[in-house]
Formats: C-alpha cells, structure tokens, sequence
C-alpha cells in the first residue's frame, strides 16, 4: 500500500483517533511481513497518546515487505481478550492477499466464539481488487462485526470513515433471536448477528419452514453490558419482493461460507439463487441471447428459387439462436500474485466494460440498493409494480443517455459505490 490509498488510510485513521474519549483505549499495529505496535499495551486515548500516535504513523507506515496478516491479528485479539466493561473492536485493513486466509478463519473461529460473552468484534475493510473480500467477509461475520470496502481508489477514505463510525456507534451487541428455534427448518443470514449501531440500519434476513411466531423475542447486551429484552411484532409484507431485496447480502454471506468451507454444494446453492433472483455472483455470468422472431417472407415470382437444401440450411440457421457471453463481474477470491509482487491497488489494467455489462450489473443490484438505503415501503413496492414496458423504455433511456456522453452520470445513479 503506498501512494494515494496509504495516505487516505493515514487520514481515516487521525479523522477515527479524534472521535476517541479520554476513557477510551486503543493501540495500533503496522504490518507487512513484520509487525509493528505503537504500544506493548492498550492507551488510554489522551491528548498526548493521539498525538504520538499521529507521529508514529507518519513514521511506521511506509510501503514494502511482504503481507503477512496472522501475526498481527493475533497480537491484538490477545490484546482485547481479558477486556472487561467494553465492547472491544478490532479494526483491519488490508489491501492484499495471503495463503492462509482460511487457516486464520479457523483460528479465529475457534479462539472468538470460546472467548467469553463479549469476544472481540474484527471489522475488516479491503481496498482496491488484491485482497480477498470473501476472506474479509467471513473474518467479520465469525467476530460479529462489520465488512467494508473500497474497490475505487477515489472513495478509501469516506467509506473507511463510515466504518470506523458504526464500530464507535454500538448500541446493542450478542444480538440473539430466540423464538426462531421453534421453526422447522429456519436459515438466517447473517448466521451470526453483528452489533447494532445507532448510525445504520441492521438487516437480518433468511427462510425458513413451519408456522412464523406472531411476535419474536430478541435480546442483548447494551453498552453498560446490562441485559436488554424486546419484543418485536409480526409485519407480514404484500406484494414486496423481498428475494430481490435479500438477494445481494445472502449470496455474499453465503459465497463467503463457500469459499471457508470449499464446498461445492454450497457454490451450487448461491449459483440457483443467483439465477431464481437474477442477481450476479461468483459462479454464474450473463449472456445475452439474440432470436430473429421475423416470419420468413414469401418469395416474389421474379425470385429464383434456390435448392431444397439450401432452403433446410437457411431455416436450421434461423432457429439456432444467437449468444454472446459477457464478461465475469464478480470480484474475484483475491490475487496472492499481485500481492506478492507488491503492485499498488488501482495498478492492474483499467477494464472498460460495456454498455450492456453495466446496466446488467446495476440492474441485478436495484432491488438490493432500494433495501438497503429506501426506508419508504411505497417506493419498493412502486418499482415492483413496473410493468415490462415501463421497464424496457427506462432501460432505452439509459442507453440513450449513455450514447449522448451521460455514462457516467447513469452508472452513478444506478450502481453507485461499492455496489456497482
């Protein structure tokens, strides 16, 4: 990490340092093949120990080396284990990839889910195309914490802020939902509930089989660590396509799992989910499929007829229809060869896709995007209400626009952010 992403990294850290109370405690960790603390303990947030820590990091975080994450992911969940009266957050970011991802899930799985009732949260965040967001996911989801990402180099620090951001915003953690356990058959993504912060809805979804309980009893701990109980009221929602609007986050949580577990079944499961709904994943690509409908005219008398064969020829030709492959739009399981390397995220070859590849990826991501930042039910159900026809002359428009020089502007509105 070097250039641009190194300083914009520098510069969410320092914006994070100043939110800290005088009670709060932190320490920071460089690393590359080797690591680096700012202090052998936690700190208390001070005025001083921030502006040390502001001068450390000037002088330690400096590109080169290799990547090795264990070692200082470790360091700090032996730091935060004997926590006592704090909900404590680990915070890693990476802009690369490693061998033993799925050794460092297992270690962490084991060693977060036996430590207690507060383990500590890892929030992982992943810059540029290198590293493995399905790695990151996964190490987010055992901790109960929170995934981000910045795959434009232009964005590193406002998404990083909003991350450091809901980790300080905690209101409610070892969420649990206890009346599910009564369903015949229940999946719930995420499998294990991250805390929830006052800064941003928290969306759990999932399926399940048997009679739904009217109500749903869930419970946690509060900031203070005291117990907190409520009862949450059955909404049963008509005409909403709540597949789509879940789609995204299960196909993602449930890759992530694919990827720790290496199981084909599973890759399977996300690949029919992700054609039932229609929204891209790792497994599956779009193709677009061109059929001549026109009915074949009569030949005019002054027309020399050709030879029955050739005839047959023509009419098989016709009903094979045309396809055409488009590119694979996922974001891949990380590149150990790039990091290796050291190449700088932003590096690789800038891909141009098409026109039809961009709007088939933002379209796939719509209903997703509404869930996740519409709270008006009306505006849901509204886009779910468009007919074909309506669909079809939005989609004209935005090709026009995009033909006119307003590319940009479309895939902006379309698929902004880390969704697009």
């Amino acid at each position: 990490m070097q250039g641009k992403p190194l300083e914009d990294t520098k510069n969410a850290l320092a914006v994070a340092l100043s939110k800290l109370d005088p009670g709060d405690s932190f320490n920071i960790i460089a690393f590359n093949g080797e690591t680096y603390l700012f202090s052998t303990s936690m700190e208390l947030a001070t005025k001083e120990a921030v502006e040390r820590a502001h001068q450390w990091i000037g002088i330690n975080f400096i590109a080169g080396g290799s990547t090795n994450i264990c070692a200082p992911l470790t360091k700090a969940v032996e730091m935060l284990t004997n926590s006592r009266g704090s909900i404590p957050i680990i915070f890693l970011v990476t802009d690369g990839a490693v061998e033993d991802e799925r050794q460092i899930c297992d270690a962490m799985k084991s060693r977060l889910t036996n430590g207690g009732s507060i383990c500590p949260r890892i929030y992982t965040f992943g810059i540029g195309s290198y590293c493995n967001h399905y790695f990151l996911r996964m190490l987010a989801m055992i901790s109960r914490g929170y995934y981000g990402a910045a795959y434009d180099l232009d964005s590193i620090e406002i998404q990083m802020q909003k991350l450091f951001t809901r980790g300080f915003s905690s209101v409610l953690a070892n969420i649990a939902i206890d009346t599910l356990k009564d369903l015949d058959e229940f999946e719930m993504y995420p499998s294990r509930i991250p805390d929830l912060s006052s800064e941003s809805p928290l969306i759990v979804s999932g399926r399940y089989q048997g009679k739904f309980p009217d109500t749903l009893k869930a419970k946690g701990f509060l900031g203070d660590l005291s117990n907190f109980v409520v009862e949450l009221k059955l909404q049963l929602a008509k005409d909403l396509p709540l597949d789509r609007i879940c789609a995204k986050q299960q196909i993602d949580l449930l890759t992530a799992q694919a990827w720790f577990s290496e199981d084909k079944r599973l890759e399977e499961k996300v690949s029919k989910m992700s054609v039932q709904t229609g929204v891209l994943c790792e497994y599956t690509r779009m193709i677009i499929v061109e059929t001549d409908e026109r009915n074949n005219a009569s030949e005019s008398p002054g027309t020399k007829k050709g030879s029955k064969k050739s005839d047959h020829q023509k009419i098989l030709d016709s009903e094979v229809p045309k396809t055409i492959m488009l590119q694979n739009l996922g974001i891949g399981f990380g590149d150990l060869t790039a990091t290796a390397e050291n190449f700088p995220p932003g590096s690789e070859i800038p891909k141009l896709p098409e026109v039809a590849e961009i709007f088939v990826k933002a379209a796939s991501n719509c209903c997703s995007t509404l869930g996740n930042k519409c709270c008006c039910l009306c505006c849901i159900e509204c886009c779910n209400k468009l007919n074909d026809q309506c669909v079809i002359v939005l989609t004209q428009l935005c090709t026009a626009l995009a033909c006119f020089g307003c590319f940009e502007c479309c895939s902006n509105l379309c698929c902004c952010g880390q969704d697009g």
